[in-house]
């Protein structure tokens, strides 16, 4: 075969994206490629590092907000969909780890990933315990976010799948995740 000949997509998409979110020390990071790894074919998409792609312009959310970091976090959003999309085309599960507080943010996800169904996790460890594991972390965030907690539960409150994993391992957590999404990875 010749490599112009090489398909790229399987024929048989899987069965949609999970999106981990969760204030900033809930977990994502942590969980996502734990939940990736349980697949044959999955794939981990960190917002984060979309965001670091801008090399010149690029700006991160403030407490004070910031009408341009607000616009970038929906680009952002966009790009992890559109990946997301050409994953899951090529049989893997993508899983898309995000900050994502906001009813309209949520909302442009669910718009914008139109590869199947799209299944929002949100990890909720309680905002004492996400500002704990943001202090004992090598990533430091120079702003506590904690406070984020109670804005994500108020405008996120009819979302349906909530797991507070304070208290659970990462392994725990990915099983939660996987009981409540009804996604089954290969098994023996």
């Amino acid at each position: 075969m010749a490599w112009a000949n090489v398909p790229v997509d399987t024929g048989s998409p899987t069965a949609g994206a999970v999106l981990l979110t969760g204030v900033p020390g809930s977990g994502k990071s942590t969980v996502a490629p734990a939940l990736a790894a349980r697949f044959d074919a999955a794939a981990h998409i960190e917002v984060d590092g979309l965001q670091e792609l801008i090399v010149s312009g690029g700006r991160w959310p403030t407490p004070e907000g910031d009408r341009e970091a607000d616009r970038q976090l929906f680009l952002r959003a966009r790009n992890a969909c559109l990946l997301a999309g050409s994953f899951a085309a090529a049989g893997f599960l993508p899983v898309i780890d995000d900050v994502v507080v906001r009813r309209a943010h949520r909302d442009f996800y669910r718009a914008a990933f139109t590869a199947g169904p799209l299944h929002v996790v949100v990890l909720a460890p309680g905002a004492a315990k996400a500002r704990e594991r943001n202090l004992g972390r090598d990533k430091r965030l120079t702003t506590d976010w904690s406070p984020l907690d109670a804005v994500m539960r108020d405008e996120l409150a009819d979302e349906k799948i909530w797991i507070d994993n304070a208290e659970l391992t990462v392994d725990e957590t990915v099983d939660a995740v996987l009981s409540a999404t009804g996604l089954r990875p290969p098994g023996p």
